[in-house]
């Protein structure tokens, strides 16, 4: 995105972006509330949103990357190499909706008790935490696993989808409020056709996408931002030939999961979750 708002891409679609970071876990409301034309969530975020007593007029529209990149890690030396050894141990997470149901299906699928995890809000201090304030977190290859192998901190990986099919969700996804798909849909197609593009050229060229990125969010280091986006660049379009193009069966498998283990009373169809209509295809 800030690719395509540095190359000119949304201002040739005669759009004037501005980006901003909100509060977190308030992006689904504020789009909702149109106080945000368009927002960064996630799946979950998505279908508790839509589920929910007073449900959320929001959609997805686009997905950022194809698969779920994130999964538990530990300390290499730990000695904790799968969910089989969680028991006893003490996780720290962000206390999402879903986060517990997502630790207690791999920890039950492998034979643990999750009822012997204890269970923390992070501190926020990243893999700094392991070893000393928590065992196991729950980390994105293309971010915290990067900085922990800059800090040269070895960790033990062990990818979601790796544990669970159902768990190869879409994160990040891009929204937009219902209002806004139905009132001005040439707008939101131009939006994803010039957000498309710039994902492209960040496929093309991930480091100079990283420069670009370090010259409009300074608090992060840029040799970081380069290997987050060269690990980044095969995952944006892996097995699609189109960016941002989502399926009802990652939706669809994902919500069952969310249902199955109590985060949701009931399902809810793929259709009313995302749309892939303002993609161009």
């Amino acid at each position: 995105m800030y690719v395509a708002l540095d190359r000119g891409y949304y201002e040739e679609e005669g759009l004037d972006v501005q980006i901003i970071e909100p509060t977190d876990g308030a992006t689904a409301t504020l789009v909702a509330q149109q106080k945000g034309t368009f927002g960064i969530s996630y799946q979950e975020d998505v279908t508790i949103a839509l589920t929910a007593e007073d449900p959320l007029p929001i959609k997805a529209i686009a997905t950022i990357i194809q698969h779920n990149t994130s999964g538990f890690v530990s300390l290499a030396d730990s000695g904790i190499e799968s969910p089989a050894d969680f028991e006893g141990k003490t996780y720290a997470g962000w206390a999402g909706a879903g986060e517990s149901a997502v630790l207690e299906a791999c920890m039950t699928q492998a034979g643990a008790d999750f009822s012997k995890l204890n269970i923390v809000v992070s501190d926020g201090s990243g893999f700094e935490a392991l070893g000393s304030a928590c065992d196991i977190m729950w980390f994105f290859e293309a971010w915290d696993c990067v900085m922990a192998e800059m800090n040269d901190v070895e960790l033990n990986y062990m990818e979601l989808r790796e544990l669970d099919s159902r768990l190869d969700y879409y994160t990040p996804v891009i929204i937009a409020s219902d209002e806004v798909l139905e009132s001005d849909p040439e707008m939101v197609e131009a939006f994803l056709r010039a957000t498309a593009r710039g994902y492209e050229d960040t496929i093309q060229d991930p480091d100079g996408a990283a420069e670009i990125l370090a010259s409009y969010v300074t608090d992060y280091d840029v040799e970081m931002l380069k290997i987050s986006q060269e690990y980044l660049a095969d995952k944006f379009m892996e097995d699609t030939d189109v960016w941002g193009v989502m399926k009802d069966e990652v939706w669809d498998n994902y919500t069952e999961f969310l249902q199955e283990y109590g985060v949701i009373e009931e399902t809810i169809p793929a259709s009313d979750c995302y749309t892939n209509e303002f993609l161009e295809q």
